[in-house]
């Protein structure tokens, strides 16, 4: 059995979507989690180690971190072809935009919303516009972030772009917006939208 760990209205809502894309049977295991504005606590029913979501746990293993999941199911269920398979050449590339999603924009945005200079050189990444910049010139060469098919790290970006598309946090431009929409047309995040809440 596939059991995804989620707090309502988090991070963890995008990956009932990916769930649902998989086709496979899942359960829900709400948790508790602290939230930015002080509410909420740790909770004693959530592996994560620090309390946060999503975690899936799937025959025994136990899988946090977006990258480290998406990764996890895209491998273990590939019928679903939410990923290039090992020996695909686009298989690097899928991969590369993963670790893009976690190591750069996220790290971007949020220094963006916290009102921080990001650190540059080797350790640190570029501020957001530069990381939008070039998420922007992929999606104006193909529909999707490695093609034009779409694979599980389109749920990671349209799900972002269709949260914060139009905040100060993320301009809004025909292209993002095209992008968006057409992620979010899809009937399985229609069938998860209201499973996140």
């Amino acid at each position: 059995m596939l059991t995804l760990v989620h707090a309502p209205n988090s991070r963890s809502s995008t990956f009932i979507w990916l769930l649902e894309e998989l086709g496979e049977p899942y359960d829900i295991r709400k948790v508790d989690i602290r939230r930015g504005d002080g509410s909420g606590a740790f909770d004693s029913n959530n592996p994560h180690p620090h309390g946060k979501v999503p975690v899936i746990i799937h025959d025994g293993a136990i899988v946090f971190e977006q990258i480290a999941i998406i990764t996890y199911l895209t491998e273990a269920f590939p019928k679903a072809r939410l990923a290039p398979l090992a020996g695909d050449p686009k298989r690097g590339e899928f991969l590369t935009l993963m670790a893009y999603y976690a190591g750069v924009m996220e790290p971007a945005f949020t220094a963006k919303f916290m009102n921080v200079v990001p650190p540059r050189g080797t350790a640190g990444f570029p501020p957001a516009e530069e990381a939008l910049a070039y998420i922007t010139s992929r999606l104006e060469k193909s529909l999707y972030i490695i093609g034009d098919t779409f694979t599980a790290a389109d749920i990671l970006y349209g799900a972002m772009f269709a949260l914060f598309l139009g905040s100060p946090m993320l301009p809004e431009t025909p292209l993002l917006r095209a992008y968006a929409d057409r992620c979010t047309a899809r009937p399985a995040y229609a069938r998860a939208s209201p499973k996140g809440v």
